[in-house]
């Protein structure tokens, strides 16, 4: 089971969270906000090296299912995911140092580099939604495929459409099976079904 998809959306919120502490720390000055700002930075970069590992597990089992500009850019993912985790963690102890030490300017350099993570993080999470939707094909297929076969289709109900829909996924069929190496098998039911 892929825990990634679930997580992702922690990585992608906690920086912007504790960006939000960390400029209203900046503007209040005030000693209790230096520790919601650093400890939320904390949270935020255990959230990122969390997210890293669960893609890190997931990326191997979807890999064989991309085309090779979807492989392509699924490692270029996993690198700048890293970077982020260590970057997040850096930033982290920077805020926790510029709290404990009670000094300003180490702690505002630590928000405004939170800043600057939060930004790339939506740069990654863009890099992600493009591999699941524009390179992640065999996996809405499959989902189409299920569909289909469930009680909940009723081709009867609408013949025109559901012929239609049937001839999308066949098409999307072919392309995966053609991109990955497997062969499209159509059963005459289906094609006597359809005349």
């Amino acid at each position: 089971m892929m825990l990634h998809p679930a997580t992702v959306h922690f990585a992608m919120v906690l920086p912007v969270v504790a960006s939000a502490f960390g400029l209203a720390y900046i503007v209040s000055k005030s000693e209790t906000m230096s520790k919601i700002s650093a400890r939320t930075a904390l949270i935020a970069a255990i959230a990122m090296i969390g997210v890293w590992y669960t893609g890190n597990q997931a990326g191997p089992q979807i890999y064989s299912f991309l085309d090779e500009a979807g492989k392509h850019e699924l490692l270029e993912h996993k690198q700048l995911g890293l970077y982020l985790a260590i970057a997040m963690s850096v930033v982290a102890l920077i805020q926790m140092a510029g709290c404990k030490l009670g000094k300003f300017g180490l702690q505002a350099f630590g928000v405004i580099l939170t800043v600057g993570v939060m930004a790339v993080t939506f740069l990654q999470g863009k890099h992600g939604g493009e591999i699941v939707y524009e390179h992640g094909k065999p996996f809405q297929m499959t989902q189409l495929e299920k569909f289909m076969a469930s009680d909940d289709f009723d081709m009867a109900d609408d013949a025109e459409k559901g012929s239609l829909i049937k001839e999308e996924i066949t098409s999307i069929a072919e392309i995966t099976c053609e991109k990955i190496g497997c062969e499209a098998e159509a059963s005459e039911e289906e094609t006597e079904d359809e005349e």
